[in-house]
C-alpha cells in the first residue's frame, strides 16, 4: 500500500502533519507493507535564494498582514507544535527558498531515506535555524542519513530534479491539490491538513482493509476524496 505525501520543506504545518502521520504509521499493524512516496510541492517558489529578513517579515510582506497578526499566528503555530514534541524557533528561522532541499529529498527517495532527510531538514529549518538553501547544510543533513556525498553534489541544482518537482506540482494540480500537507493513502483516500494522528490511523485501517487486489500507487486523479 502506497502513501503519497505532498509537502513542503518551508511549511510548518508540513512538518507537524508528517510528525502526526509517522506517529500513526509507527502504531499501524499492516506498517510494512507500507511505502511512502514524498512529493515536492513549493508554496512560495519565487522566494529568492536566501531572504534578507525574520520569518515574520517574509510573512508580512509576501500575505500583506499587520506584524502583530503574523505574530499571534507564528506564536499559536509554535505552540501547537510544541504539543507534538517540536521546539520551533521562528525568531531565529533562516528564511530560504526550498528548492534544493526538494532536490535532496528526491535523491533521498531513490535511496530509500526520504523519511529521515526529510524530518532533518524540516529540524534543521523549524528548530535549529539552520539555513536549508545552503549546500554544506544540505551535504550535511544527506550524508548523515546515509546519502553520498558525490550523490548530493550532483543532485543539488539538477535539472532532472526540477523536472521531478514540476511533474509532482502537475500530478497535485490534476489531484485537487491546493494546499500542504496533502496526504493520498492507497491512491484513493486524501487526508488534507495537519490532522491528529487518530486521523491518519483512521486512514490507514480504512484502506487497508478495503484495499482492491493490485491496488496501491495515487491514481492522478479525481478518485482521491
Amino acid at each position: 500500500m502506497n502513501v503519497d505525501i505532498w509537502s513542503d520543506l518551508a511549511c510548518p504545518w508540513c512538518f507537524i502533519g508528517t510528525e502526526r502521520f509517522h506517529k500513526a504509521l509507527a502504531e499501524f499493524e499492516g506498517k510494512d507493507d507500507v511505502k511512502v512516496i514524498w512529493h515536492s510541492f513549493q508554496l512560495d517558489p519565487e522566494l529568492p535564494d536566501h531572504y534578507d529578513g525574520t520569518e515574520v517579515d517574509y510573512l508580512a510582506a509576501s500575505k500583506g498582514m499587520p506584524r502583530d497578526q503574523v505574530e499571534a499566528m507564528t506564536d499559536q503555530v509554535a505552540g501547537v507544535a510544541a504539543g507534538d514534541g517540536l521546539n520551533f524557533d521562528f525568531a531565529g528561522l533562516k528564511v530560504a527558498n526550498s528548492r534544493l532541499a526538494h532536490h535532496l529529498v528526491h535523491l533521498a527517495q531513490l535511496r530509500g531515506v526520504a523519511a529521515p532527510v526529510s524530518r532533518g531538514l524540516f529540524s534543521a529549518h523549524f528548530e535549529n535555524a539552520e539555513d536549508i538553501g545552503d549546500r554544506a547544510v544540505l551535504t550535511r543533513i544527506g550524508v548523515e542519513n546515509g546519502l553520498e556525498e558525490s550523490d548530493i553534489a550532483e543532485a543539488l541544482g539538477s535539472p532532472a530534479y526540477d523536472t521531478a518537482m514540476r511533474s509532482d506540482a502537475a500530478q497535485a494540480q490534476g489531484i485537487g491539490i491546493n494546499g500542504v500537507p496533502f496526504f493520498v493513502v492507497d491512491g484513493r483516500f486524501g487526508v488534507s491538513g495537519a490532522q491528529p494522528v487518530e486521523t491518519f490511523g483512521k486512514a490507514l485501517a480504512m484502506a487497508f482493509e478495503d484495499a482492491p487486489e493490485g491496488g496501491g500507487g495515487c491514481c492522478g486523479g479525481s478518485c482521491c476524496s
